[in-house]
């Protein structure tokens, strides 16, 4: 595959959206910080080139499908689109995966690892090598969150100061998921607060102990939690106990 010209491709289509839009820029640097990350899993792994390359590949159509939701919705909302569904249509049943990589080779790999990459739950997937592609998206997709979180403003993410959101309260059921160390369903959310945790319950979903150590290596639990300002008391005891656990379970990570 010719990754230079999936990215020469991806471009092109980035042209028929608004690059100036802060949702929109987000997305973009995003793909790309996907694309990177699946390559360092893959390599970290020791996977043949050709594996690390595919990775790549995935990493860079993951969120073709956003841009659309963002242009029809102005929203990262999964009650607005199913970006993963609508980057597979589009891909897949009008063809555009053609215009990225000539050969069919890789189709159904990267159909189902793009397709699943935002699941709630990673399932229904028998085949080891799709399966380990699924995976990887999955976590360099986590891994770059956790650069978008610590490098755009909470305005852009949140819609509210990062002050705003350490003065609310997190939800009764969504630290009890967090404690069962829970994905958190983004329906379930109610508080600025609660979808601050759902951001930091994405470390109980790594798959591989290259992409836990990559996420210790940059800090990331401290340099994020750290990043709003609790000033509700519950909430910065709460965000105390939530370090507490999120840095235990990186330590005791054996996957």
């Amino acid at each position: 595959m010719d990754l230079l010209h999936a990215k020469k491709v991806f471009e092109q289509y980035l042209d028929g959206y608004d690059r100036e839009d802060d949702k929109v820029r987000l997305k973009i640097v995003h793909t790309y910080g996907v694309a990177k990350c699946s390559r360092q899993i893959a390599e970290r792994m020791q996977l043949p080139k050709e594996e690390q390359e595919l990775a790549q590949l995935i990493g860079l159509l993951h969120d073709i499908g956003r841009f659309e939701q963002l242009k029809r919705f102005d929203s990262f909302e999964p009650d607005t689109m199913d970006h993963a569904s609508f980057g597979v249509r589009i891909l897949f049943e009008e063809g555009l995966i053609r215009n990225f990589v000539k050969e069919d080779t890789f189709d159904e790999v990267i159909r189902t690892a793009i397709a699943k990459h935002s699941d709630f739950r990673l399932q229904g997937i028998t085949d080891d090598r799709t399966l380990r592609h699924a995976r990887i998206i999955r976590d360099a997709d986590k891994l770059d969150n956790c650069r978008v979180k610590l490098e755009d403003t909470i305005e852009t993410i949140l819609g509210v100061t990062a002050r705003e959101v350490g003065e609310t309260a997190i939800s009764g059921e969504i630290l009890e998921q967090f404690k069962r160390k829970e994905s958190i369903l983004s329906s379930a959310r109610r508080t600025k607060m609660d979808y601050w945790l759902s951001y930091l319950a994405y470390f109980f979903d790594i798959n591989y102990k290259v992409s836990m150590d990559m996420i210790r290596e940059n800090d990331y639990i401290k340099r994020l939690i750290r990043r709003i300002p609790y000033s509700n008391p519950q909430t910065k005891v709460q965000m105390g106990e939530v370090e507490e656990m999120l840095l235990r379970n990186a330590e005791e990570f054996t996957q």
